[in-house]
């Protein structure tokens, strides 16, 4: 990350891509869009577009790696050869989706009530199939909903989003250019009910007055991410309960 010479990322108050600092790229998810998953959504948020399905809890393979006392939390994020430009070719994990894989993991686990389904693994598998910037917290708002699709017990549902400083600007929800070219990226995960952070990488420079700000300025727009998370999973549920109407 860094400015390069000649780039313009913000002007008139306005973002390349007509937004005001505090705006949201177009978001939506769906819940409930794979048949064989027990539980799965898809997002579509900017020029992301992510699909999320989760298995379990079910038998720990292989069994050694059981826990008595608990579920393992499996996450994997991969991004397809065809997601971007930049990773055009590449296929299966790298070093960036296994980081990203682990930090997901780390963040559902302060939320995923493992306790109650011990010598089990449950499984989340994350599929970019397209990115624009902030794949990683597109990705763990898809899958706090296709956790919760599949009806696994959470203490909290999560939502996230990136936020960061472009030409000298606080912004939230940064694109790719800008997360690019920018001078700093802070992805943030925070619970619903009781605003705890649960996931806060940065990339670039910040003051400590910037950070906090910064800090308030995901927490606001994680309510807005939560609402399109509860209005997925509100629709999933009431197309369920029509389809068992029916039968």
């Amino acid at each position: 990350m860094g400015k390069m010479p000649g780039i313009v990322l913000f002007k008139d108050g306005k973002r390349l891509d007509g937004r005001g600092p505090h705006d949201l790229r177009k978001l939506h998810i769906e819940a409930g869009v794979l048949e064989e998953a027990d539980g799965s959504a898809y997002v579509e948020w900017g020029g992301n577009k992510i699909i999320v399905g989760v298995y379990g809890p079910r038998e720990c393979i292989p069994k050694h790696f059981s826990d008595p006392y608990k579920a393992i939390l499996k996450v994997r994020y991969v991004m397809s050869p065809f997601a971007s430009a930049d990773d055009h070719g590449r296929s299966g994990p790298n070093r960036r989706s296994i980081e990203i894989s682990k930090v997901l993991k780390e963040a559902f686990e302060h939320v995923v009530l493992t306790n109650q389904f011990p010598r089990t693994q449950i499984e989340v598998y994350i599929e970019v199939l397209q990115a624009e910037g902030g794949t990683r917290v597109a990705s763990l708002t898809a899958a706090a909903v296709a956790l919760a699709d599949a009806g696994i017990p959470m203490r909290d549902i999560i939502s996230a989003v990136a936020v960061g400083k472009i030409d000298g600007t606080l912004v939230v929800d940064l694109g790719k250019n800008e997360d690019n070219f920018g001078e700093s990226d802070v992805p943030i995960a925070i619970t619903h009910r009781d605003k705890e952070i649960v996931l806060l990488q940065m990339d670039g420079l910040l003051t400590k007055e910037q950070l906090e700000e910064d800090i308030q300025a995901a927490i606001d727009a994680s309510e807005q991410v939560y609402q399109e998370q509860a209005r997925a999973l509100k629709n999933s549920y009431e197309k369920g309960e029509r389809g068992k109407l029916k039968m």
